[in-house]
């Protein structure tokens, strides 16, 4: 159930198909999935631990005719690897002490225990339904100044300005209004951070959100244009990523990106500033000068920027705070394109181009798979499937077994490749992305206000090696506890993920946990608690790659190292027209008051729907797991 499943699952139900969406884990999003602290505590473990499934079934292979033959799926999830989790406090204190609200905790495997897992995952995990404007079911305790932007509206009109102030109609809050909001913190907090122990993160652990990968959304991609046209960002909130950091000469500064961040920057001269904006305002409609650039179209878009009369701390801003592309392997117009995609994406929502969701990233494939329940998708977790049965002379695949022994038919089917066996990704070859996710006591930069959502990219110090992005998020997004900060890193692999990262959280971070340290150390915000893990990178494998997968099965690609969402909502669009060309991709679902029915000719239960306040589209979906719906928690009663 992660993003490109999940949204094709939603696009076709929205068009009028039957969908039965089955995940053998026992919480939604798969790889793309956030977890309370104790949620993440049980991941790392799973991943730890080198536990196979065993195949209870009885006599499945009785349900295969013979005209058909059996294409067996991985019964291990081997995606993740070199997971390693760091506490940088006392432990020992915390051995005791239980995460609040939360129920004993249970074996997490084994089916005598399947059902108080199912409970204890569904309290960790808060509601679906909560994600709508009413957030203080799921934070009483609300920071000042930080009240979330509401579900999106379908126009930019509708988003104005002047409603800014609307917490019923502003998507994105204004970074000045956050600022004024925020100024009542003063420095003191910024230099004396309070000190958290590690038994305060575990009894907390509840107020976190933390995404196994990280992305933020462009505020003019893909992921947002199908977000408002298929009225699905109603299940959602989001908040603007308030700053964007750059590390240089050892040291972190805020980049100037709009017009106004510019003109009020101190960190550049006049000079620099008009050198600035002349080369942004080229950029942005740089295709009606070729003649600027074609010199330069078989160089390095940093080999370009030195053509430019640009000074040292212009270029360095704008290749990877602006551009975020790499130094060696972005050719020119690859990095005039991501500039100008930047820059299109600043002042929609916000004074950056970047947009978080509340409560973590997880948050999006559950809002498609609630769209899916709506119109009538069957949601089933812990629930695995054995084999693709295909038919011998059509080469179609026919049906699937499920770990019930049930053969389940149908037309179409789409498999995230981690479950492909190896006998299928024989000739596939995957690369890897380096993941540390960190909690902090502070922020990577002091200021004023410490509610800041940061993105910083830190350059790499060999030539040939890849950036780190850095995402620092604050409480206000829903995904930490108060006073600390949430810290993801993400680079392509080159070694583990410990050995890529660990060096940038050296530099950022005070990782020494003794008393005594050094006035540089000192300055530095403290690590509490980190883990490091690397993930599988398969988008872009083609699906030729795979060998004798039938015509009628289709490959989705875990998370990519991308900032943003694109590849996912292309992956979905992609396969949704190859499977239905004359179907539109996720259409706006009607709001349920709008729909009219004719008494005499439809009935309220021939139609599905009804008037009652039980039975409306809108209330069907509710239910205690996250992102699941009425139908979910049916099939699980009737399993």
């Amino acid at each position: 159930s992660g993003l490109p499943e999940s949204i094709i699952a939603a696009a076709c139900a929205r068009s009028g198909q039957r969908v039965l969406h089955v995940d053998s884990r026992h919480y939604y999003g798969g790889n793309w999935a956030s977890f309370s602290f104790s949620g993440l505590l049980s991941w790392i473990k799973e991943n730890q631990q080198e536990t196979g499934i065993n195949d209870d079934c009885e006599d499945w292979r009785k349900l295969i005719l013979e005209n058909e033959e059996v294409i067996s799926l991985s019964k291990k999830d081997k995606t993740i690897q070199h997971v390693e989790d760091f506490c940088f406090g006392d432990q020992d204190s915390a051995e005791d002490v239980e995460e609040a609200g939360a129920l004993p905790k249970l074996p997490l495997f084994g089916a005598s225990g399947a059902e108080e897992v199912a409970r204890e995952s569904e309290e960790e995990r808060p509601p679906m339904e909560s994600a709508l404007p009413d957030a203080e079911s799921r934070e009483p305790e609300k920071a000042t100044g930080t009240e979330p932007a509401s579900a999106m509206e379908g126009t930019d009109t509708e988003i104005a300005s002047e409603n800014e102030s609307s917490h019923s109609t502003a998507f994105g809050e204004s970074t000045l209004e956050l600022g004024k909001t925020e100024a009542a913190p003063s420095a003191i907090s910024a230099q004396e951070p309070k000190k958290i122990t590690y038994s305060q993160i575990v009894r907390e652990g509840r107020r976190f959100n933390i995404d196994l990968v990280s992305k933020l959304l462009y505020s003019r991609g893909l992921l947002i244009d199908l977000l408002i046209k298929s009225n699905v960002s109603r299940y959602a909130e989001f908040k603007n990523a308030t700053r964007i950091l750059a590390f240089r000469e050892g040291k972190v500064e805020q980049v100037p990106c709009s017009r106004a961040d510019v003109f009020n920057s101190r960190q550049l001269t006049m000079v620099e500033k008009r050198m600035l904006m002349k080369f942004l305002t080229f950029c942005l409609d740089y295709e009606q000068h070729p003649d600027e650039y074609q010199d330069c179209e078989n160089s390095t878009f940093a080999q370009f920027l030195r053509t430019q009369k640009l000074t040292p701390s212009l270029q360095h801003f704008i290749l990877h705070s602006i551009a975020m592309v790499s130094e060696t392997d972005c050719s020119t117009l690859e990095g005039l394109q991501a500039t100008k995609k930047f820059l299109q994406c600043l002042g929609r929502y916000g004074n950056t181009p970047f947009l978080f969701p509340l409560y973590g990233q997880g948050e999006i494939p559950q809002c498609f798979c609630r769209m899916c329940a709506v119109f009538g998708g069957i949601y089933c977790l812990r629930h695995s499937v054995w084999c693709l049965v295909v038919d011998k002379e059509s080469g179609r695949c026919k049906a699937v077994v499920d770990h019930f022994g049930q053969r389940i038919s149908a037309n179409y089917f789409i498999v995230e490749d981690s479950y492909l066996s190896e006998n299928i990704c024989t000739n596939v070859c995957y690369r890897q992305i380096s993941r540390a996710v960190l909690i902090t006591d502070q922020s990577i930069l002091n200021t004023d206000s410490e509610q800041q959502v940061s993105i910083l990219t830190v350059p790499p110090v060999d030539l040939g090696k890849p950036a780190v992005c850095v995402i620092e998020l604050c409480s206000s997004t829903m995904t930490c506890m108060k006073d600390t900060y949430l810290v993801h890193l993400t680079c392509p692999s080159t070694k583990t993920a410990r050995e890529d990262l660990e060096p940038v959280v050296q530099k950022l971070f005070n990782l020494n946990t003794e008393k005594e340290t050094e006035n540089e150390e000192l300055e530095k915000p403290r690590v509490l608690w980190a883990v490091y893990f690397n993930m599988r990178d398969s988008s872009g494998v083609d699906k030729k790659s795979y060998d004798g997968l039938p015509s009628n099965v289709y490959v989705c690609s875990g998370p990519d190292s991308a900032l943003g969402n694109d590849c996912a909502v292309k992956q979905a669009e992609t396969i949704f027209q190859e499977m239905f060309p004359s179907e539109e991709f996720c259409p706006p679902a009607p709001n349920p008051e709008d729909i009219i029915y004719d008494e005499d000719e439809i009935t309220p239960e021939e139609s599905g729907f009804s008037n009652s306040p039980e039975t409306k589209p809108e209330s069907s979906t509710e239910e205690s797991s996250s992102g699941g719906s009425s139908a979910v928690k049916k099939e699980d009663n009737e399993e």
